[in-house]
């Protein structure tokens, strides 16, 4: 697609922000890029301070950025307060989100059971199975190598991309996203101790997952042993996520790569976990908190709080911690000097040295 950029800025004003056109309204923009990559014809953006220099040397057609900031004469702009949130409408009008090629119906190629029941419009590739009484709603497109569980709920508007496995029994909401390779209601690990052994507790729960979720590539949810693992509406997962059995998840989360919660984990709501945080079984973690990268969760998080380190301290704890450690060269230095000094005293004073016990 493209546009004007006046026309831009009215798609701006629809999402309620406030544009405010610099430059020449009827430039036309056929794409969004980077600043080191944008070329003619391309709109690019900053939104941190660190990327300024860059405004000299790119040559996008227009840059959107904050009031105040200073540019070059040459760009044109749109100046917003949320240079980000306005990139991505931008994208998403200009670029659209990725289509999915239509394919017709193979017979042969693909197994779906006599009971199964799929809706209109539903794109099912080669190579795709689907397990007996199984449900997926209307404009679902599932990619080769799927497999969807006997009884799985599968709604409205899901994108299943190559080998993804839901397990039986899985519900998944409407407009949800499950990436390649990920696997949704395998057992979790559940064993009873018996003597020197591990005996397997049967898996008899499910997953149920709700709509507008994003699962990344290669993650894995598991089933719960009783009741149900859940994770709520409108969180996304980056790539290489595990969730263990009965954890509950809130809605608008956002875990990066690499996040680990045993079971049983109560997740509140809008909780950010940076890359290869984990966190125990059975604790609960507080809406709105934030789990730095490598967190090891060990104890409850309250609501709001931000936690680093492993064990998990609250972030102002850690970087006390952090500026400590950064001196333990200065302070061995220090205690050098003073038990230098101590034992001059001691040699003229003609005290017996002290032990290393005291």
């Amino acid at each position: 697609m493209e546009a004007t950029l006046a026309q831009l800025c009215d798609v701006l004003r629809k999402h309620g922000m406030e544009p405010e056109l610099a430059g020449d309204g009827n430039r036309l923009i056929r794409g969004v890029a980077t600043l080191e990559e944008a070329g003619d014809g391309q709109i690019s953006f900053l939104s941190n301070p660190k990327y300024e220099k860059l405004l000299q040397q790119t040559r996008a057609s227009a840059v959107v950025l904050k009031p105040g900031v200073a540019a070059p004469p040459h760009l044109d702009l749109i100046r917003v307060a949320d240079p980000y949130a306005a990139i991505t409408a931008l994208i998403v009008e200009l670029h659209g989100y990725r289509r999915h090629r239509r394919v017709e119906r193979c017979a042969g190629c693909t197994h779906i059971a006599p009971s199964a029941r799929i809706g209109e419009n539903a794109t099912i590739h080669p190579g795709v199975s689907i397990d007996e009484e199984v449900v997926i709603g209307d404009n679902a497109v599932i990619y080769p190598g799927c497999y969807v569980g006997a009884r799985c709920r599968l709604g409205n508007d899901v994108v299943l991309y190559p080998n993804v496995v839901i397990y039986e029994d899985t519900v998944v909401g409407d407009r949800v996203t499950i990436h390649a390779g990920t696997v949704i209601g395998e057992d979790g690990l559940g064993y009873a101790p018996v003597g020197e052994k591990w005996v397997k507790i049967p898996q008899i729960g499910c997953v149920e997952i709700g709509d507008d979720v994003e699962i990344g590539a290669n993650c894995c949810i598991d089933r719960a042993t009783l009741g149900r693992t859940k994770i709520g509406s409108g969180t996304k997962f980056s790539n290489l996520i595990a969730i263990g059995h009965g954890t509950h998840i809130g809605e608008n989360c956002l875990f990066v790569a690499q996040v680990g919660l045993a079971g049983s984990v109560n997740v509140g709501r809008h909780v950010t976990m940076a890359g290869q945080a984990g966190v125990v079984g059975h604790v609960r973690i507080g809406d709105n908190a934030t789990i730095g990268a490598k967190a090891g969760v060990t104890n409850s998080v309250p609501d709001g709080e931000t936690v680093l380190g492993a064990p998990a301290v609250p972030i102002t704890e850690m970087k006390r911690r952090v500026a400590h450690v950064a001196r333990l060269p200065e302070l061995k230095q220090q205690v050098k000097e003073l038990q230098k000094r101590v034992a001059e005293l001691e040699a003229q004073l003609k005290l017996p040295k002290l032990s290393a016990d005291g």
